[in-house]
């Protein structure tokens, strides 16, 4: 089982997942993501390590998800019981049976903490398989090339500041595309940020929710209108990706 951690003081999961290379092995869990949420977007490699399963365990609306794609026994878990619940994956693999994690959209994006939590449960390699994701959807929608583009994913626990500021520097000199974490920086407060930091209140924002999903739905307005819904009442789903064009 996976050692405490403090989500300011750490250690942070993510860098334990990246604090080395991926080796190669034939009895590798994988770590799969599962696209942003339409069926169409499960790659076949992901689709297959799930299939061919013996376990499967991620978030319950993440293993939802594929369920009727495996006949793996599935675990599912929240926030309070993913420790108990990776500790029963790992006994599972510990016997020899094929383990896969499912993570929504691309490990590599914003699932990295998870990631480092299914690696630090497990005495087996990890080996991820990528996705896709709804930021290269929003990328796609938003017309924001990768190479002229700002990421950053707010859409993990611990301190920020140093994601806000990776913001603040880069707006009107590239496009941004931004992950907003559901409970307290979502659209509208990420652009109260950036316009505190003087950026200016006139670029395009684009908040598209729920891509891939039959209710996808995008807001196109400018980063001085999407402030005024900073604060606890948000007009935007947690689903979300917030797009600010350079202009």
């Amino acid at each position: 089982m996976s050692d405490a951690y403090d989500l300011d003081s750490g250690p942070d999961p993510a860098a334990f997942a990246a604090r080395e290379p991926e080796c190669g092995s034939e009895r590798a869990v994988h770590a799969v993501g599962v696209g942003p949420g339409s069926p169409e977007f499960l790659t076949p490699r992901g689709e297959r390590a799930i299939r061919e399963a013996d376990v499967v365990v991620g978030f319950e609306t993440v293993v939802e998800f594929v369920a009727d794609r495996t006949d793996a026994d599935l675990l599912t878990c929240g926030y309070r019981d993913e420790g108990e619940t990776l500790a029963a994956f790992a006994d599972r693999v510990a016997v020899g049976e094929a383990g896969t994690a499912v993570l929504m959209g691309d490990p590599n994006h914003s699932g990295y903490q998870f990631l480092g939590k299914v690696e630090r449960a497990v005495d087996a390699p990890v080996r991820v398989v990528p996705g896709i994701s709804s930021l290269q959807v929003a990328a796609s929608r938003a017309r924001t090339p990768m190479e002229d583009t700002e990421f950053v994913t707010l859409h993990k626990s611990g301190d920020l500041d140093d994601d806000l500021a990776c913001l603040r520097e880069a707006a009107g000199g590239r496009h941004l595309l931004v992950l907003p974490r559901p409970f307290d920086l979502m659209p509208g407060d990420v652009a109260a940020d950036l316009l505190d930091a003087g950026v200016d209140a006139g670029l395009s924002a684009l908040v598209l929710e729920r891509l891939t999903h039959d209710d996808e739905k995008i807001t196109r307005t400018t980063l001085g209108e999407l402030a005024e819904h900073a604060g606890d009442e948000t007009p935007f789903s947690d689903l979300s990706v917030l797009a600010v064009r350079r202009d």
